[in-house]
């Protein structure tokens, strides 16, 4: 008996969904919005962690040695700055390599090229670049450098400059910017998720209401609120479906169109590669929100007409 009743809730819930075909073609077409606020927030959060990931990676501290320190003291005081917690990585840019750069850099002008050849001695320096592993751990980073000036840890190797102190203000606006645009993000898809759900409901409640007399039928006839309950439900569900089918197909021209726009933003993806990549997480997202919604919200509307 129960699973002639479930087939039975099954039958009439799909019929439903085709009978009424403009109701299904409206509430679909308002769970589309609801899912697009999903799915774009998917899309904006990994392009902003993207964005925010490339401006982090080019902040660092630049420790700079003495030019007659021997190279193995400046290992030395790597390996003592790499054991702390703190830290992600260390770089080290011997003189040789700071001159090539510095050649590099300068390749177009000759005066400078000119100057640096009529010096004896290589005048740049030896150089630690030191990553952390968030912005807001600079400070330990620097505090323990200062602690090691002048001498490295006892090797011998003398500090001449840590640039903490000029890159500080930028690392400061940087560490409020990634908090910012985290807690706003979360807030937004609050929001959006919120927004989807009254939409929803709403949409499918109308939907219901055009059969409030059938209802009223099968209550007078001894259908039980779950017999009752379950067609609407099942069209519920229908509508999620068909909805989470519909925004995942509309993401892929529209990522498409805007993937050069994103990926020539300073630090930004090509959108359209990560949809791609991710097409079957982005679709499981959308297509359990959209069957959860259509769900929940068919649930609760049909309430009102059952008087639980």
């Amino acid at each position: 008996m129960f699973w002639i009743n479930t087939k039975r809730i099954f039958k009439s819930g799909l019929i439903n969904f085709w009978r009424n075909g403009i109701v299904s073609l409206s509430s679909v077409l308002v769970m589309v919005v609801a899912l697009s606020m999903i799915g774009s927030t998917i899309l904006l959060s990994a392009f902003l962690h993207s964005s925010l990931k490339q401006i982090q990676d080019k902040i660092d501290i630049n420790v700079y040695f003495r030019t007659d320190t021997e190279e193995t003291d400046v290992l030395k005081f790597k390996q003592s700055i790499e054991s702390l917690p703190e830290v992600l990585s260390v770089s080290y840019v011997s003189k040789e390599e700071a001159l090539q750069e510095f050649k590099k850099r300068h390749e177009n002008d000759e005066l400078t090229l000119q100057a640096l050849n009529e010096l004896s001695d290589n005048p740049l320096r030896p150089v630690l670049n030191v990553k952390a592993k968030e912005p807001s751990q600079y400070e330990n980073i620097a505090k323990f450098l200062d602690a090691q000036s002048p001498l490295g840890a006892g090797s011998g190797a003398v500090v001449e400059k840590v640039n903490y102190n000029d890159n500080k203000l930028v690392i400061d606006k940087l560490t409020n910017i990634i908090a910012g645009v985290q807690k706003l993000g979360l807030v937004a898809t609050i929001i959006l998720i919120i927004i989807s759900i009254l939409i929803t409901f709403n949409t499918i409640r109308l939907a219901i209401y055009t059969a409030r007399e059938e209802i009223s039928v099968m209550r007078l006839v001894g259908a039980d609120n779950r017999y009752i309950r379950g067609p609407f439900i099942i069209e519920g569900i229908l509508y999620g479906v068909a909805s989470a089918v519909v925004t995942v197909g509309m993401f892929y021209p529209i990522t498409l169109w805007i993937k050069n726009n994103t990926a020539s933003f300073y630090g930004g993806i090509d959108l359209f590669q990560y949809y791609v990549a991710n097409f079957w997480q982005i679709l499981s997202i959308i297509l359990v929100s959209g069957v959860a919604l259509g769900a929940v919200a068919s649930f609760f509307a049909v309430r009102r007409y059952l008087n639980v």
